[in-house]
């Protein structure tokens, strides 16, 4: 008459093994904590040399002859920036346990790439008005943005990070004359700055 009483849902869980029921409490748990764990496989390492590639590229696109191969030398460099990032973050992701594709992982995911690919029509749109100068400043800016949302879920220093690329990104708009060193500026120095200060105080 007792065991009648008991829900069929919790009857089943009762008459499982209790090392299986172990396991499954505790893949439940780690399961938790990985959801509501910061994305911490940013690399410092990997921002310095993206960083370094940046401060070169703003000196050979600054003695280009038109705004088209301008253009060109900023987007091979954005290209390879993000080759050297995701490189560089799967190293420390396989180093440190955590994939890529875990659930904070995801969320940063979530939050950086809507401002990254929102820059790619801009680019085209401000390219075709002949609005290249500005472009700096916009990249900047998106670029900032991006990694202020992605960063609420990774290390407190993400968000400064973007906070500092918003304020060069805004200056940049109004000095537009002065965009590559700008852009050295910000994905040069800031990405130099913030990647030692990743590498030392979050292991690499």
């Amino acid at each position: 008459m007792a065991d009648r009483q008991i829900h069929p849902l919790r009857r089943a869980h009762h008459r499982r093994p209790l090392p299986q029921r172990a396991l499954d409490d505790l893949r439940y748990i780690r399961e938790t904590m990985e959801r509501s764990s910061p994305f911490t496989a940013i690399s410092g390492l990997g921002q310095v040399v993206v960083g370094a590639t940046a401060i070169a590229t703003a000196a050979v696109a600054a003695r280009q002859s038109s705004a088209g191969k301008w253009l060109e030398v900023w987007l091979a460099e954005a290209a390879l920036a993000l080759t050297i990032a995701l490189i560089a973050m799967a190293r420390k992701a396989r180093r440190t346990g955590l994939p890529l594709t875990s659930g904070p992982g995801r969320k940063f995911a979530l939050g950086f790439l809507p401002c990254v690919v929102v820059a790619i029509p801009l680019t085209i749109g401000f390219a075709r008005l002949g609005l290249t100068p500005l472009l700096p400043g916009l990249w900047l800016l998106l670029y900032g943005a991006g990694v202020i949302t992605g960063g609420a879920f990774s290390i407190p220093l993400l968000p400064a990070m973007g906070t500092s690329f918003l304020v060069v990104g805004t200056i940049a708009l109004f000095f537009p004359a002065r965009g590559d060193a700008f852009m050295a500026l910000g994905y040069g120095g800031l990405h130099i700055l913030f990647g030692f200060l990743i590498a030392r105080k979050h292991g690499g």
